[in-house]
């Protein structure tokens, strides 16, 4: 029995407005409807949470934190049926979610249950004579946050762990294309945490995100999504001055030195960078390699990509699945056909969808790509790399920050001075040095420029889901 119900308080109800269909991408079947919620619930949720936070944010560390864990243990309780309505709303590989997400999920919920009781500032003391100062981190209030497709659970955690952790109340609405795990989810929080602390709505953006955005006593916005639902976000923020927190995206550029070890380089790439068909925001699309290994590199790469297993009648023979929706689909299929219409450009690997049913496209290589090019400056989100061929070091960095976007980079180098020295100029919010694409709830995961603001994941998070306040008392 699928779970399609909303949480407002403690009760669970139906959306009153229209219904969303939730559509398999890998079969193009409807898998069930889920109704959208109305002004009026938006408005009884974030009310809930209001109710809620009087008490929620008077809780100790210790409290928040066991509730935390015990969330984490029912998770992994559940884990393989989680992975299975993910990979059946997602179209991915459930083997994928399984082992590679789900430890993720719950290990985030612990990390924040452990940070919250391991919080630290400055020094209380006596900086005006005959007063002492001490500061504070307390709640922000009722959080509205709402989660994107590509990874439905791990985003509805990254969410959901930090904000709990620091004592805020929480609004979360999840895409409409993939609501299924978080509404599960929502069972499972019912059980864990008092009523109102955490509410769950349904809906397409402009309408329930929308009421949630603009709802007067949302106290702070969190959006992991597009710019433009970004600007909409910050828009809506600008009318009551609230708290944002955006990750809005990314195009990480790889830089291949000619000293890299092209076997590494082409391994990584062919799993970092169509890992989840591409449909991620750090994914490694960008390539910058330098003169002496360019050829080789595209010939290594284009033929390691052209073994990317997907839309195999056993499941756990894929490495990646299909992309989220027939429209993303035709959008990735815009952005490849716009490229080989250059004629400076060759597309080595892939380049189609390979028909059929399932939203599905071939994992492609788009070599002798230029910086103006499209394909190199815009998000395509889908299974697509480009390689464009560098001669100096300076120009790969300058190519590198050319970009909108500064959410994640990688260096590919046998000298690690050098990665090292690269990596402190570029303008992302993350550098892997000889990989890319590896997460861990210790450090912070948030971007630049237009990529956003703020951090997911590590005590950076908990920090921005807390207010810096000084208390002075005269002595």
């Amino acid at each position: 029995m699928l779970d399609t119900k909303m949480l407002i308080g403690s009760n669970f109800i139906a959306g009153s407005e229209g219904s969303e269909k939730v559509i398999n991408p890998k079969t193009e079947d409807v898998i069930t409807e889920v109704a959208d919620a109305s002004p009026t619930q938006v408005d009884a949720a974030v009310t809930a949470a209001e109710k809620a936070f009087a008490t929620w944010s008077r809780t100790t560390p210790a409290e928040r934190s066991a509730m935390l864990l015990k969330l984490a243990d029912a998770i992994d309780r559940d884990a393989d049926e989680f992975s299975t309505l993910e990979a059946l709303n997602c179209g991915k590989p459930r083997i994928r979610v399984l082992q590679d997400e789900m430890p993720a999920v719950s290990d985030c919920f612990r990390f924040f249950a452990g940070a919250v009781r391991n919080m630290h500032g400055t020094v209380a003391g006596e900086y005006l004579i005959g007063h002492t100062s001490m500061i504070r981190r307390d709640p922000v209030g009722v959080v509205g946050s709402i989660a994107p497709w590509n990874y439905p659970l791990m985003m509805a955690a990254w969410k959901l762990a930090p904000a709990l952790a620091g004592g805020n109340t929480i609004v979360l609405k999840p895409s409409e294309l993939t609501p299924l795990t978080t509404l599960k989810l929502a069972r499972l929080i019912s059980e864990v945490f008092p009523e109102g602390v955490v509410n769950i709505v349904t809906g397409r953006g402009a309408t329930t995100g929308n009421a949630l955005i603009t709802h007067p006593k949302v106290a702070m916005l969190s959006l992991t999504g597009s710019i433009e639902t970004g600007q909409k976000v910050l828009q809506a923020a600008s009318q009551a001055i609230k708290r944002t927190h955006l990750e809005l995206g990314g195009k990480a550029p790889i830089i291949v030195f000619d000293d890299a070890d092209i076997s590494s380089v082409v391994e990584g790439i062919r799993t970092f960078g169509f890992y989840n068909a591409g449909q991620d925001c750090t994914a490694a699309c960008r390539i910058y390699a330098g003169r002496k290994v360019y050829d080789n590199l595209v010939a290594d790469l284009s033929a390691a990509v052209s073994t990317i297993k997907l839309n195999q009648p056993d499941d756990d023979d894929n490495d990646i699945g299909p992309l989220i929706s027939f429209n993303q689909k035709s959008r990735v299929q815009g952005f490849v056909e716009r490229a080989a219409q250059q004629n400076h450009i060759s597309v080595t690997a892939g380049g189609k969808s390979p028909g059929g049913r399932g939203f599905f496209f071939e994992p492609t290589v788009i070599a002798g790509a230029r910086q103006s090019d499209e394909i190199v400056r815009k998000e395509v989100f889908g299974p697509v790399v480009s390689i464009t061929r560098f001669d100096d070091v300076d120009k790969a960095v300058a190519w590198a920050n050319d970009s909108d976007y500064g959410l994640a980079s990688s260096v590919w180098t046998s000298d690690i001075a050098k990665g090292m020295a690269t990596a402190a100029r570029l303008q992302y919010g993350c550098t892997w040095i000889n990989t890319h694409f590896m997460l861990v709830s210790e450090m912070p995961h948030g971007g630049l420029k237009w990529s956003g603001y703020g951090k997911d994941l590590s005590m950076y998070a908990l920090e921005d889901y807390t207010v810096v306040r000084h208390v002075m008392v005269k002595l």
